[in-house]
């Protein structure tokens, strides 16, 4: 069953990982300047890995460490232990850690934590969704009124045109723009009613899973340009809106700019 106990039981698993991000910790990188890991990276998603095998034996497990990770039989963990590894090494206070649980192909239970503000997000699907016990619902604002949160592709700067182009189109029919550098806590706050619009152009399903069941469950849209359900084997352009009269008007403006997806893995 997936229920408040168990949304609970993921949600002490998690809250026990918030230590580890306060001891030492080394840095490396994945391929570039810009994509980190950390030592505290890896040890979250070791005590994830542990902790979620405990309370689903069965489950298998996709991590953003381990990315190459076979997503074993029809119920799936996947995790990002660190979600804002970059500010996280700069020491801005402002990464996560996010738990979604994938059944027959469907996000079905999220649980982000904001260890600094001590912040959960919970989304199960047909059930609801809560920040710290209480239960969020997105705003009912406009585009002109909206908060748009975006950011360039940080690890394909290829890519950065089409961005610029979305970011500055979006920027001059809504309200202002934001960008914290983590995406499941961006997604999150367009759950709970802080911003209303959100564009990226190539995330990997650990960075929006669980913030996908809360923000949904919130009332929320998400998807990507073609209509097509979000992928776990490939990164995907994610857009993601408060209503659906302004995910379609975001949908619009990014498809100008980016006509098809421009990668293919």
């Amino acid at each position: 069953m997936i229920d408040r106990e168990l949304a609970e039981r993921v949600a002490d698993a998690v809250r026990t990982c918030a230590p580890l991000m306060t001891e030492h910790f080394t840095v490396s990188e994945k391929g570039s300047a810009s994509n980190l890991v950390t030592s505290a990276d890896v040890a979250v998603q070791e005590r994830l890995r542990t902790s979620l095998s405990e309370i689903l034996p069965r489950a298998g497990f996709l991590g953003e460490e381990s990315p190459k990770a076979a997503q074993e039989g029809d119920c799936y963990w996947v995790v990002d232990p660190i979600d804002g590894t970059s500010n996280f090494v700069r020491g801005l206070r402002m990464s996560v850690i996010s738990v979604a649980l994938v059944r027959d192909g469907e996000e079905v239970l999220g649980v982000i934590y904001h260890p600094y503000s001590r912040e959960l997000f919970v989304g199960i699907r047909g059930e609801g969704a809560w920040r710290n016990g209480e239960r969020i619902r997105v705003s009912g604002r406009d585009f002109s009124h909206a908060l748009f949160f975006t950011a360039f592709s940080v690890y394909e700067k290829r890519l950065a045109p089409a961005c610029e182009g979305v970011m500055r189109d979006v920027y001059a029919a809504c309200d202002d723009f934001r960008r914290f550098g983590t995406a499941a806590y961006e997604l999150c706050c367009l759950a709970a009613g802080r911003g209303e619009l959100y564009f990226e152009m190539r995330l990997f399903p650990w960075d929006w899973a669980a913030a996908a069941v809360i923000l949904r469950e919130a009332g929320g849209v998400i998807g990507t340009i073609d209509g097509a359900r979000l992928r776990h084997d490939m990164p995907s352009l994610v857009l993601a809106a408060n209503s659906a009269e302004n995910f379609s008007k975001l949908k619009e403006i990014v498809a100008r700019h980016v006509p098809a997806l421009p990668y293919s893995e």
